[in-house]
């Protein structure tokens, strides 16, 4: 039941995404024209520390209007280790240096239309190095109890679903 693409073409590019044509042949012989769209590569981190609490960001997404928690991420740059963007990504958001990374997992949050995938890391430790640089992105930064994240995701407060799958690994991790 695989799905070929024969090929595909680019129909809009900028610097943050790629929107393609794709010939796509069914397992039947059929073939249908699928759009797709191309995405740079997301890094995120956040750390637990001794408390058992996560470092989470507070903010409000323009596109479908909601608020939520979230871990800190941004797109990969070119030729930019996964990790150390991750850490970088950390910093500027929240004001916070990781201490060492470990990748809890990457998902593709969009597989049926995007090539997307977003690399979690997380850190047992950090350090507050100052006022985030990036302080536009989020209204507060917070350390919020891990045992609390699984009703933050219940009743909504963690919309994004990368973001979801993330504190819920690290919910296991901790309290197995």
């Amino acid at each position: 039941m695989q799905w070929k693409n024969l090929g595909e073409h680019t129909v809009y590019e900028n610097q943050w995404l790629r929107v393609n044509l794709a010939d796509v042949e069914l397992p039947d012989g059929r073939h249908l024209d699928h759009y797709l769209i191309r995405l740079r590569p997301v890094a995120m981190a956040t750390a637990v520390n001794e408390r058992n609490e996560v470092l989470l960001l507070w903010r409000h997404r323009f596109i479908t209007d909601s608020w939520g928690w979230e871990l800190p991420a941004g797109v990969v740059e070119e030729g930019e280790d996964l990790a150390e963007a991750a850490a970088r990504e950390m910093l500027e958001e929240t004001g916070w240096r990781p201490g060492p990374l470990a990748h809890l997992m990457t998902v593709e949050p969009s597989n049926g239309l995007t090539d997307a995938r977003h690399h979690i890391y997380w850190a047992q430790e950090a350090t507050f190095v100052g006022h985030p640089e990036d302080d536009f992105e989020s209204d507060k930064r917070e350390w919020v109890p891990l045992k609390e994240t699984p009703d933050l995701i219940a009743r909504g407060e963690v919309p994004a679903a990368n973001m979801a799958a993330a504190l819920l690994m690290l919910y296991r991790l901790r309290f197995g």
